[in-house]
């Protein structure tokens, strides 16, 4: 191929994706998506909570416990820009992006000693910062979303600190002291931060504490692949491990205190409680793979009702990504193992990150397929997509002349871009089950309530059912949110008050206002 071609990625990839990704993330948050889930409402409520007595937890156990991370950034980003909803899906977004960053940066990494390196990870991160799937949960205020960022982030220090195990051991070999050559500070020093950047994805989403499999996976395959020596392979492992325990151990903590918070709700989900474990198990399992191409979730708040989860043609490089880079590794002809390594680690280390990303998925029996549970296979789902792209790009350049290859791609760059922001902004953000997923109408009440004088009486009868937080039903969260009124104190300061149904009797006072919080 033209070398002209590979150095426009090198010199403008990555600025191109990133100027992809913050606009697919930020552009009209604070209109789409409308409304506010009250799931959402509720880490919103309990940041205003930690910001007014300053009692930041690891854990907030309401609403079937979440961790406290991504509750405690939003507190921060709440205490500057107010109580609004796109503030709390701001922190989604930046994580969002910080995904995309980091994977253009693992790939880019392990491939970097190809002419292409910069090409492969451009189209990895491009599928990612176009997806409909990752842009929409990047843009709702959910813990899940730092998963696969923290995942990304801790895989990609750890194999740059592997990598610096393998130049140690090479330089070692050069000059014939393998063994008087030490560990390195510098892949020590990287040991370390991607532990302790990988530790905090503990702090992410239930559904993360699966991927432990993959770290010891990664290891087993640079002792496999790149014959490591095992010694100062064992060396890395225990101040990877170290570094995530230390940073997990305040989590770690309040879990051995508070062992029914560890489990949440994924015992009361499990298929294990089914009369039919392995018949549910296996066809969970078959409809989470066909969600990526045929079928995907039914719910709006997390999907296009039913659409696939990967865009076609995407869908498309991600089958040959799978299917055609298994023939191109164990083929007796062509490049020498040692050119074929970084294509062999690439393709086992998703293989397997696909694998153990659904385990929570297909052992849960709630909404299957289910979008946001199967979030972790987001990263290395692009990641083949994009090996099978740029294998489809070098078939196409073998047969035909370089333009074609060119319109090839911008074809490709602006039937995404396009199709991506139809159906997100337009065809799903406008849409009418969307606004009903995420509750327009309390975000609504919550807005008439505002612009009421305070010295009014004002009760909200909450006729919804759900789990309760402070003996309320949580569909009132996303009203108490945008009123600022989660707390009593809050609720006398406003003059806003919360009832049930049964306790309407209670209210004397003819001058106050009664809204329902669904319609009588």
């Amino acid at each position: 191929m033209n070398e002209k071609f590979y150095l426009f990625f090198y010199k403008y990839g990555l600025l191109i994706i990133l100027i992809i990704a913050i606009f697919f993330r930020f552009y009209n948050l604070s209109i789409v998506p409308p409304g506010l889930y009250p799931d959402e409402a509720i880490n919103g409520n309990n940041a205003l909570q930690a910001l007014s007595t300053g009692n930041y937890k690891v854990f907030y156990p309401e609403n079937n416990g979440r961790e406290g991370l991504f509750i405690n950034i939003q507190a921060i980003f709440l205490k500057f820009f107010g109580n609004h909803p796109w503030v709390l899906r701001s922190v989604s977004a930046i994580f969002g992006v910080l995904t995309i960053l980091g994977l253009y940066l693992l790939v880019q990494y392990i491939f970097r000693k190809k002419i292409y390196s910069h090409l492969i990870a451009f189209l990895v991160s491009f599928f990612t910062a176009t997806s409909f799937w990752h842009i929409l949960l990047s843009r709702i205020g959910f813990r899940a979303i730092m998963s696969p960022a923290f995942l990304v982030w801790g895989v990609y220090l750890l194999i740059r600190s592997l990598e610096k195990i393998r130049e140690n051991q090479q330089v070692a070999n050069d000059v014939k002291e393998y063994k008087k050559i030490s560990f390195g500070s510098n892949a020590l020093f990287l040991s370390i931060l991607g532990g302790l950047i990988y530790g905090l994805g503990m702090y992410s989403y239930i559904a993360y504490r699966a991927t432990p499999i993959i770290i010891i996976f990664i290891y087993l395959l640079y002792l496999w692949i790149y014959k490591v020596d095992f010694k100062k392979l064992i060396l890395g492992f225990i101040a990877f491990v170290i570094a995530s325990l230390a940073i997990f151990s305040p989590l770690g903590i309040y879990f051995i205190k508070n062992p029914q918070d560890f489990f949440g709700r994924a015992s009361e989900l499990s298929i294990t409680t089914s009369a039919t474990p392995i018949k549910d198990l296996a066809l969970n399992t078959l409809k989470t793979l066909a969600m990526l191409d045929f079928k995907g979730d039914y719910n709006w708040r997390q999907n296009y009702s039913g659409a696939p989860e990967i865009y076609w043609f995407v869908g498309i490089f991600f089958i040959i990504g799978i299917f055609f880079t298994p023939f191109y590794i164990f083929r007796k002809k062509g490049e020498s193992d040692t050119k074929k390594n970084e294509i062999k680690f690439t393709w086992f280390v998703s293989i397997f990150w696909i694998i153990t990303a659904m385990l929570p998925v297909v052992m849960s029996n709630e909404g299957i397929p289910h979008a946001l549970r199967s979030i972790l296979m987001i990263p290395a789902i692009f990641i083949l997509a994009g090996m099978g792209a740029i294998t489809t790009i070098h078939f196409i350049f073998k047969k035909t002349h370089s333009t074609v290859i060119y319109i090839f791609l911008a074809s490709i760059g602006i039937i995404l871009i396009v199709q991506t922001y139809v159906s997100y902004f337009i065809l799903w953000g406008q849409n009418l089950n969307t606004a009903s997923a995420f509750n327009q109408n309390y975000v609504n009440i919550g807005n008439q309530l505002n612009q009421m004088p305070q010295a009014i009486k004002k009760y909200v009868i909450v006729n919804a059912s759900g789990v309760l937080v402070n003996n309320i039903p949580m569909p009132a969260e996303t009203v108490m949110f945008i009123t600022d009124t989660f707390t009593q104190e809050k609720q006398k300061e406003k003059n806003i008050y919360y009832l049930l149904p049964s306790q309407e009797n209670q209210i004397n006072d003819k001058n106050s206002v009664v809204l329902y919080l669904e319609p009588k």
